[in-house]
């Protein structure tokens, strides 16, 4: 496995957790993700290796979508400052919600990922231009909303 490859383990395992929520699911996504990256080794020596790892990410997590069943809540009720945390997460979520698809996607991969603008715009399909644009569009809408939820100021 090139070495570069091997870094982006850990950030194709957090993009497959965002789509589906679940750690352990996620991990055995992100194993599927690079085997099947690994068996079609004739795609090994082009470029966009990346966009071609998220690619097969996405589709993955696409298919455990749509066989994924609801899981019962048994956990225990969280204490005052996780509650709080926890509230946090989900104001947080709820703007990210009202982005496109796309856009949320966007934010995902370059601020939780860490993808450079290239990157995020290989994965995506965009021009460089598209992505400064788009992010620079749905930054000022979460701005906009958390100010109106009193979480930014």
């Amino acid at each position: 496995m090139p070495a570069d490859i091997k870094e982006q383990y850990d950030k194709i395992y957090r993009y497959c957790y965002y789509k589906v929520g679940n750690a352990a699911l996620a991990e055995d996504l992100t194993q599927d993700t690079f085997l099947k990256y690994f068996a079609h080794n004739t795609y090994l020596e082009r470029g966009k290796q990346m966009a071609y790892l998220y690619t097969i990410a996405r589709n993955i997590c696409v298919d455990a979508f749509r066989r994924k069943k609801p899981e019962p809540l048994t956990e225990e009720l969280p204490d005052t400052r996780a509650m709080e945390q926890l509230e946090l997460k989900i104001t947080v979520r709820q703007a990210l919600d009202t982005l496109p698809e796309q856009e949320r996607e966007l934010m995902f991969l370059r601020y939780a990922n860490g993808l450079s603008v290239g990157e995020a715009a290989a994965v995506l399909g965009l021009s460089r231009f598209a992505v400064y644009r788009r992010t620079s569009a749905a930054l000022a809408a979460l701005k906009t909303l958390l100010h109106e939820e009193d979480f930014y100021e």
